[in-house]
């Protein structure tokens, strides 16, 4: 297979319906590996197709076809959702997956794919295309499922496996669209204090995986003044990208990779973007391998930081739902919180505010809101940090656990939670 260029996108689209039987599954990267133009172009020729179903990760754009409106020829499938795709699950218009970031690559191989839809770069001198980026689940499928490309001018060139050769391509075509930007939110009081308890804890030359969220970014803000970090993460963010400019991410230390960042994809700003072009610091790796829990334990003092939405008195941490009604997705939160527990002085935090911002409702509870998902495993959970301070988990029992929850929680919270945990007969002493 050599991948035959096509004069326009649209043209590409045709292509690809004409390829297209019945129930073909299609599969797109994670955000800004999205092709922007082909996807509008497939919706246009909707009434030609019959079954046809697209998975990804985080969609970026709005697109009819997320919230229904091409049932039965052209439908989506989330396996972790965006803002849009939230309300778009919400209103029944496309469906969701659950599933750990590292084992999607082998549970979308299984579905037998027809294609791979991806953004990359033009090809280079010698035929190779980067994916930019996003490596994600993508990376494992080269060679093993053809790729139709959209080759944008704008996407940056990056480093490490997300390569694709001409050879595993069926077909292309140029394009030439702004890759979307994720803003940076202001860090408020609490955010930047859990950040300072998260930081504190953490040495001088130790391996980061960050998350996504206010406090997770409070604390790459609170790590500047350590030496010799190395980064190892799923997201690369423009946070990420300060520790690196600053000197601060090295990759010194690290057992593998030394001197280089791992990453599976990147989203934030223009200015990222531009800073990833060409820039051999940074290597995108295929999911499967980046959240990989043996790859994770290799690195010695692993450090994994994560949001949650709710946590109960037993240590389970709910980071996607809100009672039933589904928020994100499991993404790779257990990957890394498994990979922890054999790293060397590894250490996982589970980060959330008390309490919601007006302070009526704690993020402490009992037990789980009827009906919430559990993300974390009590099991799994090391360390849960609030803005009062970090309650040590692991290896404790419920007893404890219980106690250095409740001494966590919203102050005006704690008196209910004590005789709640007595009710449930969490604590013996």
């Amino acid at each position: 297979m050599k991948g035959e260029a096509y004069s326009s996108v649209a043209d590409l689209a045709d292509y690809l319906v004409r390829e297209l039987e019945p129930g073909a599954e299609l599969v797109v990267p994670i955000a800004n590996g999205e092709p922007t133009f082909l996807l509008s172009e497939l919706e246009r020729r909707a009434e030609e197709l019959n079954g046809v179903r697209v998975h990804q990760m985080h969609a970026m754009r709005d697109l009819p076809y997320l919230r229904g409106a091409f049932r039965g020829r052209l439908e989506h499938v989330s396996w972790f959702l965006s803002p849009i795709t939230r309300t778009a699950y919400a209103a029944g218009g496309c469906e969701l997956v659950p599933a750990n970031f590292s084992e999607m690559p082998q549970r979308l191989l299984e579905r037998e794919p027809a294609f791979v839809l991806a953004a990359a770069t033009p090809p280079d001198s010698h035929g190779w295309f980067s994916l930019g980026v996003s490596a994600d689940y993508v990376v494992p499928l080269i060679g093993r499922v053809p790729f139709i490309i959209e080759a944008n001018a704008r996407m940056p060139r990056t480093s490490g496996t997300n390569a694709v050769h001409l050879q595993d391509v069926a077909a292309w075509a140029q394009a030439d669209a702004p890759l979307p930007e994720v803003t940076r939110s202001p860090l408020g009081e609490r955010d930047l204090q859990m950040g300072e308890l998260v930081a504190e804890r953490v040495p001088d030359g130790a391996t980061l995986q960050i998350g996504s969220g206010t406090v997770p970014r409070a604390t790459v803000t609170a790590l500047g003044r350590h030496k010799d970090l190395g980064i190892h993460t799923e997201l690369f963010s423009d946070s990420l990208r300060d520790l690196v400019d600053r000197g601060v991410a090295t990759g010194a230390r690290k057992n593998r990779n030394r001197h280089t960042a791992v990453t599976t994809f990147a989203l934030g700003s223009a200015e990222l973007y531009d800073w990833l072009d060409d820039n051999r610091s940074v290597d995108f790796r295929g999911v499967n391998e980046v959240n990989d829990p043996r790859e994770v334990a290799l690195e010695d003092s692993f450090v994994s930081v994560n949001g949650a939405i709710q946590v109960d008195l037993f240590g389970q941490c709910a980071s996607e739902t809100i009672g039933t009604t589904y928020y994100t997705g499991s993404g790779g939160q257990a990957d890394f919180a498994r990979g922890i527990m054999f790293s060397p002085n590894g250490q996982g935090f589970v980060v959330l505010h008390a309490s919601t911002g007006d302070g009526r409702i704690s993020r402490i509870v009992p037990t789980l809101d009827n009906g919430a998902i559990v993300t974390t495993t009590k099991n799994l959970v090391d360390m849960v940090v609030t803005e009062y301070g970090v309650a040590e988990l692991r290896g404790r029992s419920f007893d404890e656990r219980a106690r250095r929850l409740i001494a966590v929680a919203e102050p005006a919270h704690r008196e209910w939670l004590e005789r709640a945990a007595a009710d449930l007969g969490l604590l013996r002493s």
